[in-house]
C-alpha cells in the first residue's frame, strides 16, 4: 500500500471536497430567503466532511482522536444528506443532482466508516 503523506492524497477526501464544491455552486441559485438558513447549513455541513477528515488525519498517531474526527465528519456527511433532502422538497434542487449527491455522501461515510474500524491502518 502506498504511503499517504497528505490529507490532499485521500480518495474520500477528494470525493468529500469535490461534492461539497458541487453544493456551493447548486446553492448559489437558492433564494436570497435561504441565505441565512438553508444555503448557510447546507454549506457548512458539507465543507465540515472534508475539514474534519483533514484534522482526523494529522491526529492520526491518536487513535481517539483520529476516531473521534472521523466520526464528526460521519455525522457532517449524515446532516449534509438531510439539508439535500429539504433542499429537494423545497424545489432548490432537482431530483438527478440529489440523488448523485446523496450517492456521493453515502460512499463518503462508507470510506469514513473503514476507517473508524481499522484505524491502525491509518496510525503512524
Amino acid at each position: 500500500m502506498k504511503i499517504i503523506k497528505s490529507h490532499k492524497e485521500l480518495i474520500v477526501y477528494q470525493i468529500a471536497f469535490k461534492s461539497s464544491m458541487e453544493i456551493f455552486h447548486i446553492s448559489k441559485s437558492f433564494p436570497k430567503d435561504e441565505i441565512y438558513s438553508l444555503t448557510s447549513q447546507i454549506r457548512r455541513s458539507s465543507r465540515s466532511v472534508s475539514a474534519n477528515l483533514t484534522e482526523a488525519f494529522r491526529k492520526r498517531r491518536y487513535e481517539k482522536a483520529f476516531i473521534s474526527k472521523l466520526s464528526d465528519s460521519e455525522a457532517e456527511a449524515a446532516e449534509t444528506q438531510v439539508w439535500l433532502d429539504y433542499s429537494l422538497e423545497c424545489g432548490y434542487l432537482s431530483i438527478n443532482s440529489h440523488e448523485k449527491l446523496c450517492m456521493e455522501y453515502d460512499k463518503i461515510i462508507g470510506m469514513i466508516v473503514i476507517m473508524i474500524m481499522h484505524p491502525e491502518k491509518w496510525s503512524l
